[in-house]
C-alpha cells in the first residue's frame, strides 16, 4: 500500500485505513483530521484517495477510491458521508451484480478547497464540487456543482449563491 500521513495529521485510531490491493495511492496532507470510525478504503477500481491540508473529515463517514478521490484544502466532510466514484455494472440479468464487474469512469469525485459537505450526504462517481461550495445534508451530488454554489436534496440542486 502507498499510504503517505504528514505527520502533523490526527488519525483516530479508531478509524479504518484499508491497504490497496491494486497499487491505489492513500495521500493525507498536513494538519488534516480523520475522526473516529471514518473508513477509507481501496475498493471498486484503481484510483488514488488524495485529501488535502486542514481537511476535516468527521466520524462515520466512508471514503472508498473507486475511480479516485480528491480532495483540495479546507475542505469539510460532515459526520455520515459517503463518497463513492464507482458503480456496479448491471447490464446482464444472467449474471449476478457482483459478478459483473464495475463500469466506466465518470471521472472519480474532484473536491475543491473550501467546501463543506453537510452530514449524510452521498458523492457519486463524477461529482465535481467547487471552490467554496456548500453541500446541504443529506445530498446526493453526481455531476458538478459551482464554485461558491449552495446545493441541496435528492439529486442536488441549486439553491442559492454564498454571500460574498
Amino acid at each position: 500500500m502507498s499510504l503517505e500521513i504528514d505527520p502533523t495529521a490526527q488519525i483516530s485510531p479508531d478509524a479504518r485505513i484499508t491497504p490497496s490491493a491494486r497499487g491505489s495511492r492513500i495521500k493525507i496532507g498536513a494538519h488534516t483530521h480523520i475522526y473516529d470510525f471514518v473508513v477509507i478504503r481501496p475498493v471498486g477500481g484503481s484510483g488514488d484517495v488524495i485529501i488535502g491540508e486542514h481537511c476535516y473529515i468527521n466520524p462515520h463517514s466512508c471514503l472508498y477510491s473507486g475511480n479516485g478521490i480528491t480532495l483540495g484544502d479546507y475542505v469539510l466532510i460532515a459526520p455520515g458521508c459517503m463518497i463513492v466514484p464507482t458503480n456496479h455494472a448491471y447490464g446482464r440479468r444472467d449474471i449476478p451484480i457482483r459478478h459483473q464487474g464495475f463500469l466506466p469512469s465518470k471521472g472519480g469525485v474532484v473536491i475543491e478547497d473550501d467546501v463543506w459537505i453537510g452530514a449524510n450526504s452521498v458523492l457519486l462517481d463524477g461529482c465535481h464540487i467547487g471552490k467554496g461550495a456548500i453541500v446541504a445534508a443529506g445530498s446526493v451530488v453526481s455531476g458538478k456543482v459551482d464554485s461558491y454554489a449552495v446545493v441541496a436534496g435528492t439529486p442536488a440542486k441549486f439553491v442559492r449563491w454564498r454571500d460574498a
